[in-house]
């Protein structure tokens, strides 16, 4: 009955996408083509999710859909995105460092920093800095399609002359218009008292469907959104990240660690161990007929007799590594999964699976990256793929390491035109940029499952309850920080009042005083 229900769901909304595409056209595309750019018609017509996403931001209304759409395409094709590069921003722009892409929330998102108290009101600049903006914004989008930011405003030592309203409506517009569904959460930091107002009106600006997405802490409140590793030491964490340019610092993907120990360099790993990464391929492989052909190594003669074994050794290699349920198309390589690598804590979730397929007629050159390589163990970590065929890699979390939603993964891919003549070192440092395939997958953390023990019922609520309480208790401290500031106004306005009474008062007694000097002067001697 679920299933039904959730086919008949998917089934609504692919029609609702399918209107959309067919009133834009109908309604706004006829008479007025030039008013947007037609790549991103195209990518309208063709992209079912970028549909998708501007319907479920307005709640599957289609009239509010479209325009939406229409204001965000016009609006993308006034500032030349698809053309915007980084030379076409000031450098000096970046040489500030008034914004950012560095680091992850406690839930996994990149965090977006605005340094405020760089930001200065310039009617000359204004343009150039909302192209920033969207520099970065784009950027972001093309690297990490459908993966939401946290914005965070850092307003220490900021003041009034650093608020520019236009500016900040710029901004909430590009979230709340231009990009639906890209901001997780907007959160204010350590904002001064004097801004109060000006953040109201923000408020005004962001709408209901987006109002719950905006906080103010203070810099030890901020901890309960960021941890301490992604916060600048004033704000009480131990990030030792400190901003410059070039290079532009958004790409956190570092090489990975193999099973036999850190990767020293490339060049090292990729001529060394090219025999054992198309053996390792082999024995991890779930399905014994698409496993890639190894290089430099015959197995022809022990194939027969070793086949029995290498089914054993592929069992215990692959054990516990979960099988991907969906799959992204790539135009050199089909990824499995498609967005995630899930892990849990328990033996049988430390390891996981990536299927690479080999959808062209050449051979395909691969290699994997991450933002942790401390943590995980790649086999094979960079290796190549024959047309047709596909390739097991195993990822599995080193000695006591515990996955982390912040981690990612990058999957790097490049067509090989001459696979017999190439060693995979020299080809990575001659392949164009241009011609290579990149893959983002996110870390899904699995909620540990309470094993079923004959442990009394009674206890069975403390331990089901231990998150809720843990959260509980956050908010409740978040509830006595809140009454403690007030509790302090309300202390400092009683004070204020008690010294306007005790004035009065003496103000009082004067006029007394006046009066009776006044009625004694004038009564007769």
């Amino acid at each position: 009955m679920a299933e039904l229900e959730q086919q008949e769901g998917e089934q609504d909304i692919e029609k609702k996408i399918e209107e959309t595409r067919q009133r834009f056209k109908n309604e706004f595309l006829q008479d007025s083509i030039d008013k947007y750019d037609s790549r991103d018609v195209e990518r309208l017509e063709k992209d079912a999710a970028m549909v998708e996403g501007y319907l479920q931001w307005r709640l599957y209304v289609i009239d509010d859909a479209l325009k939406m759409i229409d204001e965000s395409l016009q609006w993308r094709k006034e500032y030349g995105l698809n053309d915007l590069t980084e030379s076409s921003i000031p450098k000096w722009m970046f040489e500030t460092g008034a914004l950012y892409l560095h680091g992850y929330d406690k839930e996994g998102n990149k965090l977006f920093w605005f340094k405020v108290k760089l930001h200065v009101k310039d009617a000359k600049t204004i343009t150039d800095k909302k192209k920033y903006v969207a520099f970065w914004l784009e950027r972001y989008a093309k690297k990490e399609p459908g993966m939401p930011l946290t914005v965070v405003f850092d307003m220490t030592e900021s003041g009034l002359s650093n608020i520019d309203m236009e500016f900040v409506k710029y901004v909430i517009n590009c979230f709340k218009v231009y990009y639906p569904k890209f901001l997780s959460k907007m959160i204010i930091v350590d904002m001064p008292w004097i801004m109060n107002a000006a953040w109201k009106i923000v408020r005004s600006w962001l709408g209901p469907e987006a109002i719950s997405k905006l906080k103010f802490a203070s810099k030890s409140e901020v901890q309960g959104f960021i941890g301490p590793e992604y916060l600048p030491p004033h704000m009480g964490g131990t990030d030792p990240f400190k901003y410059s340019y070039p290079p532009l610092p958004d790409d956190d993907f570092q090489t990975p660690i193999c099973e036999n120990g850190p990767i020293v360099s490339e060049d090292e790993t990729e001529s060394k161990a090219g025999e054992m990464e198309g053996k390792d391929a082999l024995e991890s492989s779930f399905n014994s007929e698409v496993a890639v052909k190894p290089k430099k190594v015959n197995f022809l003669e022990d194939s027969l007799r070793a086949e029995d074994n290498e089914k054993g050794d592929t069992s215990s290699k692959t054990k516990g590594a979960r099988k991907p349920p969906t799959t992204f198309k790539g135009p050199l390589l089909d990824v499995s999964p498609a967005e995630e690598l899930r892990f849990g804590s328990g033996e049988t979730e430390r390891k996981s699976l990536i299927i690479l397929s080999n959808v062209t007629k050449n051979q395909v050159a691969f290699k994997v990256r991450t933002t942790a390589p401390e943590k995980y163990r790649v086999k094979p970590s960079s290796s190549s793929c024959d047309p047709g065929a596909s390739v097991d890699i195993v990822v599995s979390l080193h000695g006591g390491s515990q996955a982390s939603p912040q981690d990612r993964f990058l999957v790097m891919a490049a067509e090989m035109d001459n696979a017999g003549s190439q060693e995979l070192s020299q080809f990575w440092k001659e392949v164009p940029k241009t011609k290579i395939m990149e893959h983002r997958l996110r870390c899904h953390v699995l909620e540990s499952v309470k094993p079923q023990t004959v442990t009394p019922l009674r206890d069975s609520p403390v331990e089901t309850g231990t998150n809720g309480q843990q959260e509980l208790n956050s908010a409740l401290m978040r509830v006595m920080t809140c009454n403690a500031r007030m509790e302090q106004k309300l202390n400092t306005c009683l004070w204020v009042q008690k010294v306007i009474i005790g004035l009065v008062l003496v103000l009082v007694v004067l006029n007394l005083m006046c009066l009776h000097l006044l009625s004694a002067s004038q009564q007769p001697s």
